[in-house]
């Protein structure tokens, strides 16, 4: 029997995610024993300061990556979202799991659309890119930063913290709380954060044997569209803490890919859009990204990176 160790957050989005990887495998292969490891990140100790303040989210990495590298854990599961633009040596991503809705979600005790929001409501969210968005949009609400696990968060927003709160509506998908979803907000509205709503698996680049027992979990429509997405945020030079949004679709043989890169007061944002084969989908984040710098997305980044 082989036995594999699943590396994962503690948190019950990442047990979720660990869990469904596992059971996923299991199903795949017979002969498997799978443990998983929980591993406390220190993006998960730093709750009380803004991430890009910290770092961004690669601080939800660190300490998987690590396990990793030293054997101590065979693979681990990340939200793609999370994931840095570049990878440590050693270690790869081979296998992306089909897409949950990658829509960001309106939580609310009052109000069922952005638009009924009233002027000065108070809006919680941690991600630049939906700060950004949120006073691009609509400058009459107030957005102040939130973090935490999920439920820490909609206890806030019960306690009366805030009018409202954003969410991944995968998350509350998997978390069996569609329930507290008031709104799948619009892509035209609010554009997704590259990978969102996508589960990734990260081994060793060297190991053969568990590179090739991931194989079957690989959703290849998925894995072309994150493909894009990120590769547009690696020519821009941007990371997961940025105010950067990538969004990729697929209608046939073409991907067609969105993006944006904008101020974290939302007083500038640029946009772009690309299209190409689904089998370039690379190329496609290139040409988008190149867009977006065409028209200064670079200028606004360092001048982010500067704060």
């Amino acid at each position: 029997m082989t036995t594999l160790r699943i590396g994962t957050r503690r948190s019950d989005l990442a047990m979720w995610q660990a869990v469904f990887v596992r059971d996923a495998l299991l199903r795949a292969h017979s002969g498997l024993h799978i443990e998983l490891v929980g591993i406390t990140t220190e993006g998960d100790r730093t709750l009380d300061v803004p991430l890009a303040e910290k770092g961004g989210k690669g601080l939800f990495l660190k300490e998987l990556e690590q396990a990793l590298l030293d054997g101590r854990i065979d693979l681990a599961v990340h939200s793609m979202k999370d994931v840095t633009v570049t990878e440590p040596d050693g270690l790869h991503i081979p296998v992306i799991c089909e897409r949950e809705d990658p829509h960001d979600a309106l939580v609310s005790t009052r109000f069922g659309d952005l638009r009924e929001l009233p002027d000065g409501a108070v809006v919680g969210t941690c991600s630049l890119r939906r700060q950004s968005l949120l006073r691009y949009r609509f400058p009459q609400l107030k957005v102040e930063n939130l973090r935490g696990n999920v439920n820490r968060r909609l206890q806030r927003l019960d306690d009366g913290d805030f009018d409202a709160i954003i969410l991944a509506a995968a998350g509350l998908l998997r978390l069996q709380m569609a329930g507290r979803i008031r709104q799948r907000i619009p892509t035209g509205i609010m554009l997704p954060a590259v990978g969102q709503g996508a589960v990734g698996v990260q081994c060793r680049a060297d190991d053969a044997k568990t590179t090739s027992l991931l194989a079957p979990l690989d959703h290849v429509p998925t894995h072309a569209r994150i493909t894009a997405e990120r590769a547009a945020n690696v020519h821009l030079g941007g990371g997961c803490h940025l105010p950067i949004g990538a969004f990729a679709e697929i209608e046939g043989e073409q991907l067609r890919l969105r993006g944006l890169v904008g101020r974290p007061d939302g007083s500038n944002i640029l946009f772009a859009s690309a299209k190409g084969l689904v089998s370039e989908a690379e190329a496609v984040g290139h040409t988008l990204a190149d867009d977006l710098l065409g028209q200064g997305a670079k200028a606004l980044l360092q001048e982010f990176a500067n704060a």
